[in-house]
């Protein structure tokens, strides 16, 4: 449900674009917003699994998943669908930290390889279906029932749930980190807006600059306040184990650069090569049936091939696979410009390596905390996840905006209407639809050069992120687990 709800929103921002007449800030908080608040509350959701039961908070996150799904397929405005993406969030922060814990406690050794695995093909096979049913629903039915789908999911999943998972926390629960929470929120926060809004506002203006500083001395306060607290939500003694610092760095750079590109590679797909949305989720299949293919080979080879090989190949197939993608052409008027298959090759490297990355980054993540704790180590990991995704989009978003201006202003010279740049950027060609073969070609090479320069910055981060990896992770980092019992039952 995680992962399809997410391709299955960048297949259809297009067509939510046109009927709720949005602007490019407001689809980039379609995206941030679930995203956002994900990341806010991973932390806590993993803690309070830990503490209250880990069946009980993944049960609570899908009853408010399914439910804040149903709001916003009924929403009628750009602000209310991103208030419903936001509590979508919350839903999706109890249901993500926890499900790793709670694969953990069932397996050990080569049964936990398979099982993450598994866990990795499924992460492949949501977002490889995703684009395809996210096409065909927008296209038959509206872009209202990729929401509304979730319900009836929603509610199959909790009676499973509590038919067949065991209940599990730990023995000794600890008090919940409230000033912790409150500042990580906080300070998330006004980091995506500050990102989001920057270009909107002007990055000199008082808005922009008090956010990002805020953000910045929240960030302070919060690592004062977790060093010295008995019971912080985030132990920073993990951060002095390069294998967690390298499985985070890896989640966070892959859902920087190829998960957020997702937003701009979709509207390019539908509004300047004009593909209908289930046309686009079609083109996107290779890229995600490859990760499909690959995820649980990677989790089988896991057991004797250490993490780090596959952190370090995995996002350099990644990273290589940004870069093949880059060299897009636009259209003129005399010639039609790149097609889908120019990104075809780069697609299905990239694809193998996220197929390999995934498994990894789920098993170190559980691997370096003891088993009472494996809720907090797989929050910290999503957390960093999805704020790569968040501050992915966000930032690309802002230098996307600034080129497509940049190259408008060059392109059309005196011509370019104020508010040009950021339709360009939310609508491609279709922003300048009936004003002529010039603004048509003019909107074409600025939103295609922009991304290319998307594809080069994304494509860097990854193989940074690849070499880090490859540096950080070691296997000695790891905390030897038990069999599943040795996390106590609940009651």
């Amino acid at each position: 449900m995680l992962l399809l709800d997410i391709t299955i929103v960048n297949v259809a921002l297009p067509e939510i674009q046109r009927d709720l007449h949005s602007s490019f800030s407001d689809l980039q908080w379609v995206v941030d917003a679930y995203s956002l608040m994900l990341a806010a509350v991973l932390l806590t959701a993993g803690s309070l699994g830990d503490r209250l039961g880990r069946r009980r908070i993944f049960v609570w996150g899908f009853a408010i998943f399914s439910g804040a799904s149903l709001l916003c397929g009924l929403a009628g405005t750009p602000t209310f669908l991103n208030l419903m993406r936001a509590l979508q969030g919350v839903g999706g922060a109890a249901m993500f930290a926890t499900t790793l814990a709670l694969i953990a406690q069932e397996f050990r050794g080569p049964e936990r390889a398979t099982a993450f695995g598994i866990w990795g093909a499924t992460i492949g096979g949501a977002v490889a279906i995703g684009p395809l049913v996210g096409g065909s629903i927008t296209d038959t039915l509206g872009w209202e029932w990729i929401f509304f789908v979730n319900v009836p999911i929603g509610i199959g999943a909790i009676a499973l749930t509590l038919s067949k998972l065991a209940e599990s926390k730990a023995p000794d629960a600890e008090p919940i980190d409230w000033p912790g929470v409150a500042l990580f929120s906080l300070l998330l926060f006004l980091l995506v807006f500050g990102l989001v809004r920057g270009n909107a506002e002007g990055w000199s203006s008082g808005l922009i600059v008090g956010s990002l500083a805020g953000a910045a001395l929240l960030m302070a306060a919060f690592i004062a306040l977790e060093a010295r607290s008995r019971h912080p939500m985030l132990e920073l003694a993990l951060f002095r184990k390069p294998a967690f610092v390298g499985a985070s760095i890896v989640a966070f750079s892959l859902a920087a650069s190829m998960f957020a590109m997702f937003l701009y590679l979709t509207i390019y797909m539908q509004d300047v090569l004009g593909f209908t949305p289930f046309e686009a989720g079609l083109r996107f299949l290779p890229i995600t049936l490859v990760s499909f293919v690959v995820a649980p080979i990677a989790g089988q080879l896991l057991n004797r091939i250490p993490a780090r090989a596959f952190f370090g190949a995995g996002l350099t197939f990644v990273g290589v696979g940004l870069l093949l993608m880059r060299g897009l052409e636009p259209s003129t008027a005399t010639a039609a410009g790149s097609g889908w298959t120019a990104l075809l090759a780069g697609f299905i490297i990239a694809g193998a390596g996220i197929g390999m990355a995934n498994p990894a980054i789920a098993s170190v993540a559980v691997g370096v905390v003891p088993a009472v704790k494996a809720g907090m180590g797989s929050g910290i990991n999503n957390t960093f996840r999805q704020v790569g995704i968040a501050t992915g989009i966000a930032a690309l978003g802002a230098v996307f905006q600034s080129e497509i201006a940049s190259k408008l202003t060059h392109l059309l010279p005196g011509d370019a209407p104020p508010g040009l740049a950021e339709a360009v950027a939310s609508s491609g060609t279709r922003a300048v639809d009936g004003q002529g073969a010039e603004a048509s070609a003019a909107a074409s090479a600025a939103f295609v050069g922009a991304l290319n320069e998307l594809l080069l910055i994304t494509g860097i981060l990854a193989l940074v992120g690849a070499v880090l990896g490859l540096v950080l992770a070691r296997d000695s980092d790891l905390v030897p687990h038990g069999a599943p019992q040795d996390v106590p039952p609940a009651g």
